[in-house]
């Protein structure tokens, strides 16, 4: 399926200022966690104890702290850059690995039918009854915590999403035309399917991508802020509000900072995941 500049370019005059304003956080969000180290003006597990709990400047707090600082005199605002970067990349590698993984089983289970499709969507059910929260903490708490291991177990978070879709999705292009023909002329079948299915299906794995995003970030900060998932002296956005929770009371920027950043951000997946829903039906129509 191909769009035009001009297909691109219409839709983006079209969308609500409240999708562009989720795009435009996003993408600030990017740019933070790529350019972390080089804006952030004190390093993240940097410690002042003559200025711990000091309110951020505009409340009255020490200058050059924007934000201001933690129980052990960390710039609080240099620490959320730091974990903007750390929980962005855990959260799209991990929904990454989840897309890999449940594409290819759902690409397999329509192809080869029988058997390992049988095999590949009781796996599914499985996967859709068990509550992942638990899985997370017994894999976690049984292997150790491991930033690698923590990676993969958040990307085995909503797999069996993308293989139903993806079996969905090839067996619907198996019935149409350009995949018979294709294989008639004699094409190997890696290029029916990369060549040809691929693209026709990308469309709807990308939306379901966008969709699952939000469910990974909050993920990560949820484990993280049970103290099994990022873990010191390393830092990320579930860290920051575990940190904050015993000066949730009289520290209100602690908690408010890591949590608003949270909240802001995976509202804005969702909402892109939406807008890329609605305009892909509208150009399939």
């Amino acid at each position: 399926m191909h769009f035009s500049i001009r297909q691109s370019a219409s839709a983006v005059r079209q969308s609500s200022p409240v999708l562009v304003a989720a795009c435009v956080w996003l993408g600030l969000m990017v740019f933070v966690a790529v350019f972390a180290p080089w804006i952030a003006p004190y390093g993240y597990a940097e410690q002042d104890l003559l200025l711990r709990l000091q309110p951020p400047s505009f409340a009255g707090g020490p200058p050059g702290h924007w934000l201001g600082t933690d129980h052990l005199g960390r710039d609080v605002f240099s620490r959320a850059i730091y974990s903007i970067r750390i929980s962005m990349a855990v959260a799209f590698f991990g929904a990454l690995i989840g897309a890999v993984v449940g594409t290819s089983l759902g690409a397999l289970a329509a192809h080869r039918r029988g058997l390992v499709e049988e095999i590949v969507m009781g796996l599914v059910d499985v996967q859709a009854a068990l509550p992942f929260l638990i899985f997370a903490l017994l894999v976690i708490a049984f292997f150790g915590n491991d930033l690698f291991l923590f990676v993969l177990v958040v990307g085995f978070q909503g797999w069996e999403r993308y293989a139903r879709l993806a079996r969905g999705l090839v067996l619907d292009a198996k019935t149409r035309g350009y995949a018979a023909a294709a294989r008639s002329m004699g094409l190997p079948l890696w290029r029916v399917y990369f060549v040809h299915i691929g693209p026709n299906i990308a469309g709807a794995m990308a939306v379901q991508f966008t969709l699952n995003l939000p469910e990974t970030i909050i993920l990560e900060a949820g484990l993280s802020f049970l103290g099994l998932g990022i873990q010191p002296p390393l830092t990320s956005l579930g860290l920051m509000l575990n940190d904050s929770r015993n000066y949730i009371l009289l520290h209100w920027w602690l908690p408010a900072v890591p949590g608003a950043l949270i909240f802001i951000t995976a509202l804005s997946m969702s909402l892109i995941g939406d807008g890329l829903r609605d305009w892909l039906d509208r150009s399939q129509r």
